[in-house]
């Protein structure tokens, strides 16, 4: 087979395998927002930066590939064609100008390629124009702080739920007391900072992953496309419980979303006014 009919093999292949890799990232457990043993390629795109990100991976993979491939051929055609019993003889030749114009320029072009799809997608996950709504997310040694600031101010501390506690049903390492609760098809504005080190949240399903500094106040956004629960992780290494502060982001209707804030908003009633109850009596 020659190396163009080596080369046309190879990227069928690669091809179909590209083709393939969402369905069987979703065929390896079900449940999108989370990893699975054996799960081949990335984790099924749920929002439409995520699917972005998902279409360059597979262009450089592509690439990276078409280029390996390329000069594997070459190495193989040179140790064929030029060894020392088929040139006895080796040319003295030192310069190419045409080979040498090819090397630059080639590898140039193949950076601009890159480049356009890079920029594109990096500006389309910066942040959104047009934000349906907030949430600010504070990191801390070692659980996550959660606020919505449109919704009467909402919040909660999210911690892991110990091994020892686990539900049946639950994931290990991954599970949180409170889950961050979004609407889908909604442009979700994520502002970030941390309440003591540098943290990261990272969210692979939806294609978010931001530092959270101290001091320092960063934007994002996420669009949720369908309804389930997204685990991910701390990214940042942020001291001795960076493995134990999870995330997990419940993705409801709009509907049910207006039914948790206000049993959310419920809830927090109750306590200030428990709260309130118990100072007036120590008053007395």
């Amino acid at each position: 087979m020659t190396v163009k009919g080596i080369g046309a093999v190879f990227t069928a292949f690669v091809t179909a395998l590209l083709a393939g890799m969402p369905a069987m990232a979703q065929d390896s457990g079900g449940t999108v927002g989370e990893p699975h043993p054996w799960q081949l390629g990335l984790q099924v795109s749920a929002s439409p930066v995520k699917q972005q990100l998902a279409d360059f991976h597979n262009l450089l993979l592509v690439i990276i590939s078409l280029i390996s491939l390329f000069v594997l051929a070459l190495l193989v055609y040179v140790v064929l064609r030029f060894n020392a019993k088929r040139n006895p003889t080796p040319t003295r030749t030192s310069h190419n100008t045409v080979l040498e114009v090819l090397w630059t320029a080639v590898p140039v072009l193949i950076l601009i390629i890159i480049a356009v799809p890079s920029f594109k997608v990096l500006y389309f996950m910066d942040r959104t124009e047009v934000a349906e709504m907030t949430i600010k997310v504070t990191g801390r040694q070692w659980y996550w702080d959660y606020e919505y600031p449109d919704q009467d101010g909402i919040a909660f501390s999210s911690y892991m739920i110990p091994e020892d506690e686990i539900k049946p049903g639950q994931r290990r390492l991954l599970e949180v007391d409170n889950r961050v609760v979004v609407p889908v098809g909604t442009n979700i504005r994520m502002l970030m900072s941390g309440g003591d080190v540098i943290h990261s949240w990272a969210m692979p399903a939806l294609g978010v992953k931001m530092d959270a500094i101290p001091g320092r106040v960063n934007e994002t956004w996420m669009r949720v496309e369908r309804e389930g629960v997204y685990f991910g992780q701390c990214s940042e290494i942020c001291g001795t419980g960076h493995a134990y502060m999870p995330i997990a982001v419940e993705a409801v209707s709009k509907e049910r979303f207006d039914q948790w804030v206000g049993e959310r908003k419920a809830a927090m009633n109750k306590t200030d006014g428990a709260a309130g109850s118990q100072l007036a009596e120590q008053a007395r």
